[in-house]
């Protein structure tokens, strides 16, 4: 099945998704930074111009689960020309948008055609590669997001410092120049007999993310209950349905439901990096939005370095070893970045934050070739769009978390050798996610503690 040829095309397919994931990571956080300037023209609170961003997490989420669906029974060649396609539809929308409503259909429209991206680069990988030489066209993708996250503050500024911000809105369309080669590279896959889509279950799945995601994120009671309701909707037609959205067998592989429950908690702790370290930067040392933008690129800018590097471990060694590199690599940026929060120069800090970036490419790797070796042939699809879709619910959630937490007061340090007390907040919730990631580095070894992360794993996946 993993031919030379066949590998030779993967390898073409991964780079041409190393730079769609760029492009699509960049799309996603560009306007971040122009939010007060869409608000202010529009006449419209920071809470309402913030739906551009809101919409785009609540669409892409659910969006890579159902692509990862789609796969299953539609060419990815075919997949891909529709999201990207609407990708682009939506990005020219929005070019051309004049009032607030039709930029935010723009931004909608944009992640349900980019959302096929994160499916796509985890299905990719397992099709085209032998487990063995997985992890480092896993990495390709992690790479890719790496840039995108580097360059989406700087391109951002750029272009809002000489042009308008609708103008964010045409870097996607470079994409389109990449469609062509994926339809040439990618080959036809077998597809047995066509299978009736449950769009039932899939419409109680995406209300049961959005509800709960908004009430999180709102703390609106009301949208928490509604969202346990089609929640329990959600699993009674999958029980009952004869062709459901997600088959309940999937839940039962043990070694996948560890991984995914493993997955949300790494991706929730790794998001502080990304929203309570810039709340650091803004509380404790007084920065502007720009400098804070620059002080979180020499750690994007390292794990675009270094991200090959970490699937070429996993491939050499195992996923094990890789996972114990990254987890330790992140405890290390925690535990430093608790006892020197406050005493020390904000550009230490920003180096602090490259341990923390890196580690969290690397155990994305890990996490990704883990999750794919959980899974038979016939489950890879929804279960690598499911694993996405986890890991976008989980910062969606943590995202939320974070702020409450900011907003806290502390002046006591649990760490002895923090000395700061108006960094005690910070340094104490650094402390404690030092903890929790020795906790998993310690559960993962348990479970998956075999030197290919593999053996008991696989057998577990044929059982299904």
């Amino acid at each position: 099945m993993f031919t030379d040829s066949r590998q030779k095309k993967g390898q073409i397919l991964m780079r041409l998704m190393m730079f769609t994931c760029m492009i699509s990571s960049m799309s996603a956080l560009m306007f971040n930074v122009v939010l007060p300037q869409i608000s202010e023209e529009f006449h419209l609170t920071l809470a309402q111009v913030s739906w551009l961003t809101s919409s785009y997490t609540l669409i892409y989420a659910f969006g890579t689960v159902t692509y990862g669906k789609l796969a299953d029974r539609f060419q990815l060649k075919s997949l891909l020309t529709f999201g990207m396609t609407l990708f682009a539809a939506g990005s020219l929308i929005g070019l051309a948008s004049q009032t607030f409503g039709i930029a935010l259909l723009a931004r909608c429209l944009q992640s349900a055609g980019a959302s096929v991206v994160p499916a796509i680069s985890l299905i990719i990988p397992v099709r085209y590669f032998a487990p063995e030489k997985r992890g480092s066209a896993i990495s390709m993708s992690t790479v890719g997001i790496a840039l995108g996250s580097a360059l989406a503050p700087v391109i951002s500024g750029i272009v809002v410092s000489y042009l308008n911000w609708h103008w964010l809105f045409l870097p996607p369309l470079l994409m389109l120049a990449l469609l062509p080669l994926y339809r040439k590279y990618l080959e036809d896959e077998p597809k047995g007999a066509p299978k009736t889509f449950d769009w039932l279950g899939g419409g109680l799945l995406a209300s049961t993310i959005s509800l709960l995601l908004l009430g999180v994120t709102n703390q609106t009671w009301w949208y928490l209950i509604a969202g346990l309701v089609t929640l329990l909707l959600f699993i009674v037609r999958t029980q009952t349905a004869k062709e459901p959205f997600i088959q309940p067998r999937l839940f039962q592989n043990k070694a996948y439901t560890i991984a995914q429950t493993l997955a949300f908690l790494i991706a929730s702790i790794g998001t502080s990096l990304f929203i309570l370290t810039p709340i650091l930067f803004a509380q404790v040392y007084h920065l502007d939005s720009n400098w804070i933008g620059f002080a979180m690129v020499p750690a994007a800018i390292a794990s675009s370095i270094l991200g090959r590097k970490g699937g070429k471990l996993a491939d050499l060694k195992s996923n094990t070893y890789l996972f114990s590199v990254a987890s330790s690599s992140i405890i290390t940026c925690f535990v430093l970045l608790s006892i020197f929060t406050g005493t020390i120069s904000p550009l230490w800090i920003s180096l602090f934050l490259i341990f923390g970036n890196v580690g969290q490419s690397f155990i994305q790797i890990a996490m990704s070739n883990t999750s794919s070796r959980t899974l038979s042939k016939d489950q890879v699809g929804v279960g690598m769009g499911l694993y996405s879709m986890i890991s976008f619910i989980a910062q969606g959630v943590a995202t939320s978390v974070y702020g409450l937490v900011a907003t806290q007061s502390s002046s006591v340090s649990w760490n002895p050798l923090h000395s700061d007390s108006d960094s005690s907040l910070f340094s104490n919730t650094y402390l404690v996610l030092a903890v929790l990631h020795v906790g998993i580095l310690l559960f993962y070894r348990l479970q998956f503690r075999t030197r290919n992360s593999g053996v008991s794993i696989k057998s577990s996946a044929n059982q299904n």
